[in-house]
């Protein structure tokens, strides 16, 4: 439809982050269907905390003490509105270490890709999804029938229940076009932050529509999430304004040492006294005014 320019680039780092997403996606749901609800929504919790530190140690990304203070109390007011059971086992245990991983690991991978290969979000998607489908399509009906002894292409799909799955296939097309599209243009705590919000939006509107029962334990979670979130967009907001701060003076002194170039180039021009054994002052790419 050319919404997009077709980009090829690394074929092993794209086959690399296909995979590696195909199994990000499979034992997230293994950890769910491993654990209780309760423990998966800890391993979700525990992703933004994995992604800073593999961040700091690997990346040299430095995060304020604002910014972790932000996202310590967005984790606990989701922490104290979603999770209610923290039934442990050690192979689900395992599974959510390993989900954990290699999803912070994966959300990484997408912001670094596009920025060091120069892609967008849509042109990265294009190239990994085939991997990725490939892997999960390999794998997750090997797996569905070891742990519940059933096939899933012997199961009855009426038209009904075709549309749903074709239904849900569109949706998650939308949804991996977001995620990529968030975590190439902010970052990966970020993308986590988003998710958060998500995840406080699907209890509000549970209630709200659904009539889903609703203590006041989830209502005073979801405010101190959402007053996490606040916290953690001002505090970026103010960050990235300093920044912006800090390179206009460099930007200020690059353009006044611009004349000192350009005076040297024009005594050269008019036969002016530059010295034979005098350094020459032009740019290193001119070669105008190079010397035998």
């Amino acid at each position: 439809m050319k919404f997009f320019e077709h980009k090829p680039f690394d074929s092993r780092t794209v086959m690399g982050f296909g995979v590696l997403n195909g199994i990000s996606i499979g034992l997230l749901n293994l950890s769910l269907g491993f654990n209780s609800v309760g423990f998966y929504q800890m391993t979700k919790l525990a992703i933004i905390p994995c992604t800073v530190i593999l961040e700091t140690l690997f990346f040299r990304k430095k995060f304020s003490r604002s910014i972790q203070m932000s996202l310590s109390v967005l984790l606990l007011g989701v922490g104290v509105a979603t999770v209610t059971d923290l039934q442990l086992n050690a192979v689900g245990s395992i599974l959510s270490l390993l989900a954990i991983i290699t999803t912070c690991i994966a959300q990484i991978m997408t912001n670094t890709i596009q920025k060091k290969f120069k892609v967008s979000s849509t042109q990265l998607l294009y190239q990994s999804c085939p991997y990725q489908s490939l892997t999960l399509f390999l794998v997750g009906p090997f797996l569905d029938g070891f742990l519940t002894n059933q096939n899933v292409f012997a199961f009855n799909y009426t038209s009904q229940v075709v549309f749903f799955i074709v239904l849900s296939c569109l949706i998650s097309v939308s949804v991996n076009f977001s995620t990529f599209l968030v975590i190439g243009k902010t970052s990966p705590v970020t993308y986590q932050v988003l998710g958060h919000l998500k995840t406080c939006l699907v209890l509000t509107f549970g209630y709200v529509l659904l009539h889903d029962p609703f203590s006041w334990r989830n209502i005073l979670g979801i405010l101190i999430a959402v007053v996490g979130m606040v916290l953690y967009s001002y505090f970026c907001t103010v960050e990235t304004q300093q920044k912006n701060t800090e390179v206009s003076p460099q930007q200020v002194k690059e353009s006044e040492a611009a004349p000192l170039i350009s005076d040297s180039l024009s005594k050269v021009e008019n036969g002016g006294g530059v010295a034979d054994d005098e350094p020459l002052k032009v740019p290193m790419w001119s070669s105008k005014y190079s010397r035998e």
